[in-house]
């Protein structure tokens, strides 16, 4: 990730203090921005090298030469949308500013269609036995079940190693040999793949752990039984923003009720809603922890995250929802496994 101070100059800012934030941020862009980091507008390489061709000296102001128009996004501007603008408008960079016009990053296409790596390491819980899949489960793990030919582990890591995630731990417990034989240790997926090995049952927060150290940077632990496509980019931001100890990510599940359902009070009706939709806010499975709470996990106990935000809550300290808008489904039942299938 670009550091966003780095690139960023005031319009008071000459020729060459545009031309070392440029060096500074390798990505070939400036940004203007005034004492309250609103952003102002932009300078790029070519702006500086047309400037200097039509007769500008680098101790000019940049001001003539800036871009005032430019394309931005909100911070919930998913990955895709940002691509589609990308290749609409031929840009390479795309600045994210707040509902105040506030500079808080930078899209870049590298990032967006290669993988910059990252510091972050990931869990993946693939330990548990899938008892609801069963007998399915009986001769192979939960996370190793197959969707349109490919396991469901597997598309998890790739996914992680898309986002430029290389260090990656695989939480294991039943028949955890199929997995460690599939997955080695990582090189032919592109990162690096350690195990955590569950002598028993720890939950998703106890088997953390078992990690051989603290990580530098916030973690990201997910369930192995999941597809999705979140940004894990955007999810990292959003924490990092927000200053959270722990930020999870959150996905809307609607359940339709096959019903006309009634409002009453005092036995009065006082309106009728047709086989009504509701929408409910519910845990994804993903989440992003603060390395700081790995104190507070016991050893050798089964320890769920759930709960360790119940104590964050009763300390009054800061947990974030992230909102996952991307594709997302839990496997953990016959009717999801079959829906991701394609059989109805």
């Amino acid at each position: 990730m670009i550091p966003i101070k780095e690139i960023s100059i005031k319009q008071s800012a000459t020729i060459r203090e545009a031309m070392e934030a440029i060096q500074r941020g390798a990505c070939w862009i400036a940004l203007v921005v005034d004492n309250n980091s609103k952003l102002l507008g932009l300078i790029t390489d070519g702006d500086i090298r047309r400037a200097l061709l039509s007769g500008a000296t680098l101790n000019d102001p940049l001001e003539p030469y800036m871009q005032r128009k430019f394309t931005a996004v909100p911070p919930t501007a998913g990955r895709s949308e940002v691509l589609d603008l990308m290749r609409a408008r031929s840009l390479n960079q795309i600045p994210i500013v707040d509902q105040t016009g506030k500079l808080v990053g930078l899209h870049l296409m590298r990032e967006i269609i290669g993988a910059v790596r990252r510091p972050n390491w990931a869990v993946i819980m693939a330990g548990g036995r899938g008892e609801r899949l069963r007998p399915l489960t009986d001769s192979i793990p939960k996370p190793m079940i197959k969707v349109a030919g490919r396991p469901i582990l597997e598309r998890i890591v790739l996914h992680l190693v898309g986002y430029g995630i290389r260090r990656i731990f695989i939480s294991v417990n039943y028949l955890s040999q199929i997995i460690e034989e599939y997955f080695g240790d990582g090189a032919r997926f592109g990162c690096d793949i350690e195990y955590l090995r569950e002598t028993q049952a720890l939950g998703t927060a106890g088997s953390l752990s078992l990690l051989p150290q603290k990580p530098q940077d916030p973690l990201l632990v997910l369930n192995g039984d999941l597809l999705t496509q979140f940004d894990v980019g955007n999810m990292i931001a959003f924490h990092t923003q927000g200053h959270y100890l722990v930020t999870v990510g959150v996905y809307q599940y609607f359940q339709s009720v096959p019903f006309g359902v009634l409002d009453i009070e005092d036995n009065r009706i006082l309106g009728i809603r047709e086989k009504p939709t509701i929408a409910y806010t519910t845990n994804a499975g993903i989440y992003l922890l603060e390395p700081s709470l790995l104190d507070r996990i016991p050893k050798d106990v089964e320890f769920a995250i759930p709960s360790l935000m119940e104590e964050c809550f009763s300390r009054g300290e800061a947990l974030g929802a992230f909102r996952i808008e991307e594709d997302w489904m839990d496997i953990g039942r016959p009717q999801e496994l079959q829906h991701a299938r394609g059989i109805q």
